[in-house]
């Protein structure tokens, strides 16, 4: 009988003392066995707007024909470097040799007209004078001494026209001697050819509008035109730092700074400012920022694919923490709360205050130390991560 109350006894005991050590564990939160845990420790933080742009040559020029005819030759292939006023391109100028040589032959016949006329001129003021003298003494009639002078002024008019004939007739030469210097195009500055747009035996028509015959460009420096969706462009402005991979660059990465944001979206192919929108329409606004990189070895090609990251913020060297493990603090804003594990392995919720943050990490200025152990989630029953619970 004793013996069965002794046992009764430490029943009850252990009962209480399981008791007891469930009401602590459930005060101290979760047990270290069941958390998803991350130490802490510093490291470099990026908070960027991300991109996508398209490579062009900063300096490029379209060169056209300014002259009308069949091609004869074309001096360069895609690829070639050019140097500026190196000859490109020879048009057949054989119309246009044609017509310098009409209006060169029809000054001189003007200025033998002129030398003709000035003859007679002088022939026309001596006879003037011959008739005023005999005035004079009364051998002439006044009639006779009016004709001699109606034939000096129509002498020095004539003069006068054809002098104002040549200087047209030059004026004319000059522009078919200019349609003439066009049949041969030279190159407006140095650089690559990037583009042929007509062939040798190809006939051109510059009546309307220039031709264009060939594309160069200095592939020394390009610029990034960088299409920026309308919910981050507040966030880029011009000087702030800038870095791109293109697709096939293996990892390797250009740095630049914004040169500009243009203030206006590019208007869609075929679109203008009268052209209604469609009630359907429902697209996402981009704008253009640009910003310009060196290309000394030639490695950057125009229309490749740029993935472009404007860094709105950084932080180096400092105490970083995953951001999705922390929850705003609702009663204070603009800090977050943190649950870390403590040496006892007992749950600890902290206040918390970020700086630089992305989507990832987040730079901790107070509330959190390097080495602690930082709650990142929770483990199941059968021992898979579960959703994250406060």
């Amino acid at each position: 009988m004793l013996k069965t109350r002794r046992g009764w006894v430490a029943g009850v005991i252990g009962v209480a003392a399981l008791a007891l050590l469930g009401m602590k564990m459930h005060n101290a939160g979760p047990s270290a066995a069941g958390l998803e845990t991350e130490t802490l420790g510093t490291g470099d933080i990026e908070a960027t707007v991300s991109a996508i742009g398209k490579l062009k040559p900063r300096n490029q020029v379209e060169v056209g024909a300014r002259t009308s005819g069949q091609i004869d030759r074309i001096l360069v292939k895609v690829g070639d470097h050019v140097e500026r006023g190196q000859l490109l391109v020879e048009i057949d100028p054989r119309i246009p040799q044609a017509t310098v040589d009409a209006g060169r032959a029809q000054i001189a016949n003007l200025r033998a007209q002129i030398v003709e006329q000035q003859a007679q001129l002088q022939l026309a003021s001596r006879q003037r004078a011959r008739q005023q003298a005999m005035l004079k003494d009364g051998s002439t009639r006044q009639e006779d001494v009016d004709t001699a002078l109606a034939a000096y002024q129509t002498a020095a008019a004539r003069i006068d026209q054809l002098k104002a004939q040549v200087k047209q007739t030059q004026s004319t030469l000059s522009g078919s001697e200019a349609e003439l210097d066009y049949t041969r195009i030279y190159a407006p500055m140095a650089g690559t050819v990037i583009a042929l747009n007509a062939e040798a035996g190809q006939t051109l028509n510059a009546t309307y509008q220039t031709p264009s015959v060939l594309r160069i460009a200095d592939l020394s420096a390009m610029t990034v035109w960088t299409e920026v969706s309308e919910a981050d462009v507040t966030k880029v402005r011009a000087g702030m730092p800038v870095y791109f991979t293109t697709l096939g660059g293996e990892g390797r990465r250009w740095a630049s700074s914004v040169r500009q944001v243009l203030p206006a979206p590019p208007k869609p192919e075929g679109q203008t400012d009268s052209t209604p929108l469609a009630p359907t329409q429902n697209k996402v606004i981009l704008y253009t920022a640009l910003f310009d990189v060196d290309n000394p070895d030639g490695s950057l090609l125009p229309q490749m694919t740029a993935q472009v990251s404007f860094v709105a913020a950084s932080a180096k060297g400092v105490l970083r923490a995953p951001l999705p493990a922390l929850r705003p603090n609702r009663d204070k804003p603009g800090q977050y709360l943190a649950r870390v594990l403590n040496d006892k392995g007992e749950v600890e919720v902290r206040d918390v205050r970020l700086g630089v943050h992305n989507r990832l990490d987040a730079e901790v200025l107070s509330g959190l130390a390097p080495g602690e152990r930082l709650v990142t989630g929770e483990s199941g029953g059968d021992g898979e991560p579960s959703r994250f619970q406060w």
